[in-house]
């Protein structure tokens, strides 16, 4: 499995982004009209072959606006879907001192080092290192393309079944904490909403970004799904429905 060759960010010009709290921004779409993936086509059976007969498809979602000014980085995460009886996804969030991210929901997952074979075992690397999820519970299905984030990082998502009875182990300095999010929640379109943030550049110019996010009450806690890793996740929402 090879990820895909690190390219020159230079859709659009860098434009430094102002500071926001991205659950404050109003929605502007919910998407109710869209086919819900089927309960059947999540069982362990139905998404390995979903992968090892990939069908004809376009992710909705490969590159956000540039707002940072960084040197084009390869990462890969870890999608990695826990096979209990209603499958779930295991997500983190950040710590809030990192340099990139910080305390946003995400995948398992950070930059793919030289020694690493291939993005599969840059993601399962990552995976041990930030939550102490170990190979032996992964299955490996395939990748979805590249996302490259405003920050100048170029994920590969690397898709993996994950046998239950682990035991994670948080890396303290990279994660707050790491929940389960039913995978049939985050496929169901009618949690996806769209949302919009307007401002202006320094240069006066009037400056655009949009963005998914997937909130999921879990008990007390509302995990607030958003940015790359809602985008990730729309992608392979599309990938199930074709």
């Amino acid at each position: 499995m090879q990820s895909d060759p690190i390219e020159p960010i230079n859709a659009a010009p860098f434009v430094p982004m102002p500071s926001f709290d991205p659950r404050t921004v109003p929605v502007t779409a919910v998407d109710h009209q869209l086919p819900v993936v089927a309960a059947s086509q999540l069982t362990a059976l139905a998404l390995r072959a979903r992968f090892g007969t990939p069908p004809t498809w376009s992710p909705e979602v490969r590159r956000e606006p540039r707002f940072a000014d960084r040197v084009p980085a390869q990462a890969a995460v870890l999608v990695p879907i826990v096979m209990r009886e209603v499958p779930t996804v295991l997500l983190t969030e950040r710590t809030t001192h990192l340099s990139t991210h910080s305390g946003q929901v995400a995948f398992p997952g950070g930059r793919v080092d030289p020694e690493d074979i291939n993005v599969a075992a840059a993601a399962m690397r990552e995976a041990w290192e930030e939550v102490g999820l170990e190979s032996r519970f992964i299955e490996v299905l395939g990748s979805l393309p590249t996302y490259t984030t405003g920050t100048s990082f170029i994920i590969t998502p690397v898709v993996a079944l994950v046998k239950p009875g682990f035991e994670l182990t948080i890396n303290p300095y990279e994660v707050a904490d790491s929940f389960e999010v039913p995978l049939a929640f985050l496929m169901n379109p009618a949690n996806h909403r769209r949302h919009t943030i307007v401002w202006r550049s320094a240069d006066g110019e009037s400056q655009r970004r949009e963005w998914f996010s997937m909130p999921y009450q879990d008990g007390a806690h509302e995990r607030f799904v958003w940015g790359a890793t809602a985008g990730m996740l729309r992608n392979l929402y599309r990938f199930m429905i074709a």
